[in-house]
């Protein structure tokens, strides 16, 4: 695995193809995710909005296609601004509120560092998460299993912090990482002594961890950031890489727990333009989305996005996958 802030999707392949495929997956249409954007159109077929982002579109040669916003060209950038309101959120200011977060949590500040404002710097607290009765009770595993969500995550900066999605530079050392998921993997390594306990309750963080995106290339860019995380506390824990067996689960929840969205509507970007009604003759007519067109929330004609409930024990197996807005309920109420 590499420190490196661009993550090659040709080492990627090389290394872990079936992982590889598994972050690229959609659970909602059971297809790849898919551009959702006209950045890279002049690309050709394979490159337009509702074009399925496939392995063999970003690597090989097209292995330096999909790059983090701090290396893209600037005008590049600006026009993702313009078009998108694509704007990244450096790492001090997701430190801060996520700092609140744990706050509020705890009961208690600078539980996981001190913020120094006036540099924009943080100094991370030394020795062990403590866990007292200023936790009102909680312990360990509650704060592992206590959802969390990013919405309109882009890179993730909020959940991870491999790098600092603004300045483009990275942050090695585990101690000074910041997101929502390096504090829950922080607690794993400081609780479990054993693989096998640390890979349990590691993944039991990833699955109380959740971001959404509209766009397909900073998706993957997401899902990359959170794997590569995943690996790099189980490498700092036990001095070697996670095993191969393990690491397409790893993959597998993380495919389901960011996923791609249109936030204002809670369906697949662009699919309320994409229903259709055949004529008794075969002629087809675009069906209106009222809601859409009311600006209203719900209502929407277009594919409803879902996610994985993982702790639901009934025999409704299509409770697995409860629409987004009960994430958002149950997220809310917390």
């Amino acid at each position: 695995m590499t420190n490196e802030v661009d993550i090659s999707e040709n080492d990627l392949l090389l290394r872990h193809e079936e992982v590889l495929a598994k972050l690229l997956l959609d659970h909602t249409t059971h297809k790849n995710i898919f551009w959702a954007t006209d950045s890279y159109a002049d690309r050709g077929p394979g490159y337009t909005f509702y074009d399925e982002i496939t392995i063999e579109h970003i690597t090989g040669e097209c292995g330096l296609v999909i790059r983090p916003r701090a290396v893209k060209e600037r005008d590049v950038q600006t026009q993702r601004s313009k078009d998108m309101a694509e704007v990244f959120t450096p790492a001090w200011i997701c430190n801060a509120q996520n700092n609140l977060i744990d706050e509020a949590w705890f009961g208690r500040c600078d539980v996981f560092n001190t913020e120094h404002p006036d540099s924009h710097d943080w100094t991370p607290t030394e020795g062990k998460i403590d866990f007292p009765e200023g936790a009102r009770g909680k312990t360990w595993v509650d704060y592992v299993r206590e959802q969390r969500l990013e919405i309109t995550c882009g890179e993730a900066p909020y959940l991870v912090s491999r790098y600092d999605t603004v300045t483009g530079e990275p942050i090695i050392d585990l101690n000074r990482r910041i997101g929502m998921l390096d504090r829950k993997l922080r607690v794993v390594s400081e609780n479990t002594t054993t693989s096998g306990d640390w890979l349990e309750w590691a993944k039991e963080a990833l699955k109380a961890t959740y971001g959404f995106e509209w766009q397909g290339d900073n998706l993957l860019l997401a899902r990359e950031a959170v794997f590569y995380t995943f690996c790099d506390y189980y490498r700092a824990k036990f001095g070697r890489e996670v095993p191969d067996q393990s690491l397409p689960g790893v993959a597998y929840i993380i495919s389901w727990n960011l996923w791609q969205m249109d936030g204002l509507r809670y369906v697949i970007p662009g699919s309320c333009d994409m229903v259709y009604e055949g004529g008794l003759f075969g002629d087809r007519q675009k069906v209106e989305c009222l809601a859409c067109k009311k600006g209203e929330r719900t209502g929407h004609i277009g594919i409803p996005c879902r996610v994985k409930d993982w702790h639901y024990t009934g025999k409704d197996k299509e409770k697995l996958t409860p629409r987004f807005s009960s994430l958002m309920n149950n997220t809310a109420k917390r």
